[in-house]
């Protein structure tokens, strides 16, 4: 077995190396965008198969969900796209009558989104597969364990939007 010497001047065998983590994997951040990443995964796998739709497509229903109707830009805003990523979708959605258009009142410049009764059951449909996903999740918790799992969440989320506002002064 070949040794190998890492950076921090310790021998390893090539056999431990190839078993321990990356640091990077082993970061915080690291471990919540994978957990994060597998619900994505499984929300859209579900979604898919509960109503047809893709990932875009199923965030634009849900964004949209019981409200006023409301423009293509804040909708787009609302998905975390521009206009013209969320148009192929909405076209998709426009085609299956999930989805109207209609000239807003205030300003006949503006194309404004709602559900139709179609669209509507397909949001109540990715609603409760959330609910059934976000049960199968609490089942893993005590009540304790999720009061201090989500006051943590809160505690890292405003170090991260701290965090992030930084980053955007830096540059």
């Amino acid at each position: 077995m070949s040794q190998t010497t890492s950076r921090a001047g310790r021998a390893s065998s090539d056999a431990d190396e190839s078993h321990s983590e990356a640091p990077i994997t082993a970061m915080l951040s690291s471990r919540l965008m994978v957990l994060a990443n597998l619900l994505k995964r499984g929300a859209i796998l579900r979604y898919k198969r509960l109503t047809g739709l893709s990932s875009v497509e199923f965030g634009l229903v849900a964004s949209l969900g019981r409200r006023p109707p409301m423009s293509v830009a804040r909708l787009a805003e609302a998905v975390g796209q521009d206009k013209g990523q969320i148009s192929r979708a909405l076209a998709n959605l426009l085609s299956r009558k999930l989805i109207a258009k209609l000239a807003n009142p205030k300003d006949s410049r503006e194309v404004l989104i709602s559900l139709t009764a179609a669209g509507l059951a397909a949001h109540d449909a990715i609603v409760e597969g959330a609910q059934e996903r976000n049960r199968q999740l609490l089942d893993q918790l005590s009540p304790k364990e999720l009061e201090t799992l989500l006051e943590q969440i809160d505690r890292l989320t405003a170090a991260a939007e701290k965090m992030l506002e930084a980053e955007k002064g830096a540059r």
